[in-house]
């Protein structure tokens, strides 16, 4: 029981780590490669999207621990594209301007918002139709893959916003470069205690339902869930904590046409 368990663990932050590489690459090089290169990789990797969502429905009737794991890839599949398609600039927002250093609040925040307008759509858009057909069925191993990256990202979203001591920008692709701009550099704000004690409450949660699990599928299962909402609370700490885990994908990138000089390399995490 042990192994499995184990197995699923590292299966999740194998995932995580690979799933963030290969997105990084493809669209390093397209930034190498420029022109429309970031709109043809998009497209073509619509077939791992098709793919993932075939394999988001053909799960939810599984019982196994077999359909726990495609659940799981498919949904990580699914948000990869579309992470994709952002880091891509393809599907952002209207907004592609730096925001000015001295403007109100309010013109901030609609300018930030304008930067990920459409991506957020979408991904709220796909969580609706997971959530429509997938609520109440046997397996809900994907659907709760996808709210848990989907509220973890607003989370990151929002600290960025609010300010944090640590940003990373060494992985900004060139489509969005006018996307740091909108972050805030502070010592503290106020809603990180509270995203991390969710974060925090929903590992707990998923580690009580592993131990309280009857049936090993479900085992399997809900450690994936545990293993993805600690990584989502590593990645809230890595905002304050100065560790360079972006060594963790550096080595694996292609060299950028130009190197930023605005960039610390003490000063950045992984995404």
């Amino acid at each position: 029981m042990i192994g499995l368990i184990g197995i699923a663990v590292l299966c999740a932050f194998f995932a995580w780590w690979m799933s963030t590489g290969a997105i990084l690459v493809a669209v390093r090089l397209a930034d190498r490669r420029g022109q429309d290169t970031h709109v043809k990789i998009v497209l073509l990797a619509m077939g791992l999207l098709m793919i993932g969502l075939w394999g988001y429905r053909s799960s939810l009737m599984g019982d196994d621990i077999g359909a726990s794991y495609i659940a799981f890839f498919s949904a990580l599949v699914i948000w990869g594209w579309i992470e994709l398609a952002f880091l891509s600039g393809v599907i952002t927002g209207p907004n592609r301007l730096a925001a000015p250093e001295k403007i109100s609040e309010w013109e901030r925040f609609t300018r930030a918002w304008g930067t990920v307008a459409y991506h957020e759509i979408l991904l709220f858009v796909v969580l609706l139709w997971m959530i429509y057909v997938g609520w109440g069925q046997e397996n809900g191993v994907g659907l709760w893959t996808f709210i848990v990256l989907y509220f973890a990202r607003i989370s990151a979203k929002l600290n960025l916003y609010f300010g944090v001591p640590r940003i990373n920008t060494e992985f900004i692709p060139e489509k969005l470069k006018h996307l740091p701009s909108h972050f805030r550099q502070t010592s503290f704000n106020s809603f990180f205690p509270i995203a991390v004690t969710i974060l925090t409450f929903a590992v707990a949660c998923w580690v009580e339902r592993v131990i309280w699990a009857t049936t090993m599928a479900d085992k399997v299962g809900f450690s994936l869930l545990a293993a993805l909402s600690a990584l989502a609370l590593i990645e809230h700490w890595l905002m304050v904590v100065p560790l360079p885990d972006a060594k963790l994908w550096r080595w694996m990138l292609p060299a950028p046409n130009n190197l930023r000089k605005d960039i610390k390399s003490e000063d950045i995490h992984g995404l």
